[in-house]
């Protein structure tokens, strides 16, 4: 199948298939018992990658605007991301030593999950998030938040009013933005003449390694290797200075820029090593991306054999989770209510609710002590260990916990 497109990036016509993976509602379009009994709409998930940037993307069905106007992800509902934001915030004022003085901005800022970190410092703020709903917890937070998409009209109202960020971050975000290009011009424009970029995204080396192709789905319009943001970047006048390899989502990058005239931060030899380490993966090579697909469809093969024959056992299975990916997951393999009977989630923001495609109803956790389940199938399998202490207490009826990525493993 070709793509009846061209890169988001260079405009190089699309052709070349990556992953395919049939076609699936919007990933975070949650249901209520209303919903129902009404139809869905189901879009074509199949990942392209671009011949002449190497940029993995998906084609835009929806406007941003009905992807994340109304957001239904909450960021402080996992304990280890906030960790891992509360670190990160530690990190950049020791490294970068800011201070009052300093500026913050975060692009996608969600519910002030991170920025309240900086302001408990004394640090000025303020959040950019596009979902009201979202923002106006974070405000709620004492977090100053602009409801907006940002981009290069954002970013002339910001320099316009003198706001021109010392740091300014975007966690997981960079890969939600249809117009590529637009975005990182407008972070070019609005960054002060001696201030950097954080931006962090999951790594598609570690999506392509560890099979980890629940994580396409239509909020995430691009997928990066490192080899491609030194190139998006560098087209826009930004220069990458350093990259670290986070744990997060099944594994991360985190890159730091700055303005390509700025001489202020050295090169670190991460960025070269981590590009020769990409190289050897055979990230230039077009026969690489194309050997993902058969892997997907061995992965979701063994899925359904593993669940079908539980369920012919008689065994109860039970999901952990409702986030983004467990939808591809689920819509990608037929998987229903018949075989997964239930979802638990500990945001009220999904509860009570069902999952699209799928249509599992998502209950409270403590649906799970009350049913008792042969197995925690866990959905959000990149919180692998927090979810298994969380939940610990299955053990006491024997229950197991399944994680899907990279292949079906049970653990107890």
């Amino acid at each position: 199948m070709s793509a009846q497109g061209s890169c988001r990036h260079c405009a190089a016509p699309l052709s070349r298939s990556f992953c395919d993976l049939g076609l699936s509602p919007l990933a975070n379009n949650y249901l209520t018992r209303e919903q129902l009994a009404r139809g869905e709409m189901f879009f074509p998930l199949h990942a392209f990658v671009c011949e002449k940037c190497l940029l993995v993307q998906l084609l835009e069905f929806e406007t941003p605007a009905n992807i994340f106007g109304d957001y239904a992800y909450f960021s402080s509902y996992s304990t280890s991301w906030l960790e891992h934001a509360r670190l990160y915030t530690e990190e950049m004022i020791s490294r970068f030593k800011l201070d009052s003085s300093s500026s913050v901005i975060e692009l996608a800022s969600n519910d002030g999950y991170l920025l309240q970190y900086f302001a408990k410092k004394g640090i000025p703020v303020l959040g950019i998030e596009p979902a009201a709903n979202v923002a106006k917890v974070a405000v709620e937070k004492g977090i100053p938040s602009l409801v907006r998409f940002f981009g290069t009209e954002t970013a002339a109202a910001l320099v316009k009013e003198g706001r021109r960020p010392d740091l300014l971050l975007g966690n997981n975000v960079l890969a939600h933005v249809p117009d590529l290009n637009d975005f990182v011009k407008g972070m070019k424009m609005v960054l002060a003449p001696n201030g950097l970029i954080t931006m962090e995204f999951p790594h598609l080396l570690r999506l392509m390694a560890d099979n980890q192709f629940d994580t396409i789905y239509h909020e995430h319009f691009s997928y990066f290797s490192f080899l491609t943001v030194v190139r998006v970047f560098g087209a826009h006048g930004l220069r990458l200075f350093d990259v670290q390899q986070l744990p997060t989502h099944g594994g991360s990058l985190r890159i730091f820029a700055t303005h390509a005239e700025n001489q202020t931060h050295q090169v670190t030899p991460a960025v070269a090593a981590l590009l020769e380490t990409e190289r050897a993966a055979g990230l230039e090579s077009m026969s690489t991306y194309a050997d993902f697909s058969e892997r997907v469809r061995k992965t979701k093969r063994g899925l359904l054999k593993f669940l079908i024959e539980a369920k012919e056992q008689g065994k109860k299975i039970v999901g952990y989770g409702a986030p983004a990916k467990g939808n591809t997951l689920l819509n990608f393999c037929g998987v229903g209510p018949d075989i997964i009977e239930y979802t638990v989630d500990r945001s009220p923001h999904k509860q009570d609710h069902f999952l699209p495609g799928s249509r599992l109803p998502i209950f409270h956790p403590d649906k799970v002590r009350e049913t008792k389940p042969d197995y925690l199938f866990i959905l959000p399998w990149n919180l692998e260990a927090e979810i298994k202490q969380q939940m610990a207490h299955i053990r006491e009826w024997g229950g197991r916990f399944v994680v899907p990525i990279p292949e079906v493993k049970i653990v107890s």
